[in-house]
């Protein structure tokens, strides 16, 4: 995934979930909208480096996006949950994911279990779903190259969990794959202290047969490639 002009500036405050000022190397400063409705622990600290997407879209009310982080003044991190699924997609078309090589056809967002969910990802050979995968975009950086899942309680994760559950109960192959598109993270885990809940049900999700997965991304600039397959220590 190429970026393509992105525009340096320092974070001086991110607010109201989906804006954040950002001063411009000239000093201006503007407002960009944050696609990103988490709590984006360790990644919205006031004065680190930005990079904001311009979309080219005069009509919107905030034509600029924010994309890119510097956390700790080395490691950069992409903010922008909605670029995890194409993300993912797009290793798994070009062979980067190896256990989940050799699927013919991919479709997005189908409908399923029993709590009314929508699966990110259904892998098919032919006509049979073989593989449903369900992708967490995960950025909490802690100390020691630990990143952690969620970053604030997520009622929504862990239904996610419980009807990946009943997919594997049912012979169905179940993935949860973490996407993190963060350059200091060098192993992920369950953020028991923010979500206990989240923390148990993940380790029985891979009890009853769900497949957990990595893969991380060491951003740039210009570009956001995912390509290193982390260990998930439970």
């Amino acid at each position: 995934m190429e970026f393509a002009g992105l525009i340096e500036g320092r974070l001086v405050r991110r607010y109201k979930r989906f804006l954040a000022d950002v001063e411009l190397p000239d000093g201006r400063q503007v407002t960009a909208h944050c696609p990103n409705t988490g709590s984006m622990r360790n990644c919205a600290e006031p004065g680190s480096r930005v990079w904001l997407l311009d979309s080219g879209n005069a009509s919107r009310k905030y034509p600029l996006g924010w994309e890119l982080v510097e956390v700790e003044g080395r490691h950069l991190a992409c903010i922008n949950t909605g670029r995890a699924n194409a993300l993912v997609r797009e290793a798994i078309e070009q062979g980067r994911i190896g256990e989940l090589a050799g699927y013919g056809c991919i479709r997005q967002e189908v409908p399923y279990g029993e709590e009314r969910s929508r699966i990110d990802l259904v892998l098919s050979q032919g006509k049979v779903p073989d593989a449903w995968v369900e992708i967490k975009n995960l950025t909490l950086l802690e100390a020691g190259g630990w990143g952690s899942f969620p970053d604030a309680v997520t009622l929504r994760g862990q239904k996610h969990l419980r009807e990946l559950m009943l997919l594997a109960q049912q012979g169905v192959r179940a993935v949860l794959l973490f996407c993190v598109p963060h350059g200091g993270i060098e192993r992920v885990r369950p953020a028991d202290a923010i979500d206990p809940a989240y923390g148990r049900l993940l380790r029985e999700a891979r009890g009853s047969g769900v497949e957990l997965l990595a893969y991380g991304a060491t951003p740039t600039p210009r570009e956001l490639v995912l390509n290193r397959r982390l260990d998930i220590v439970l």
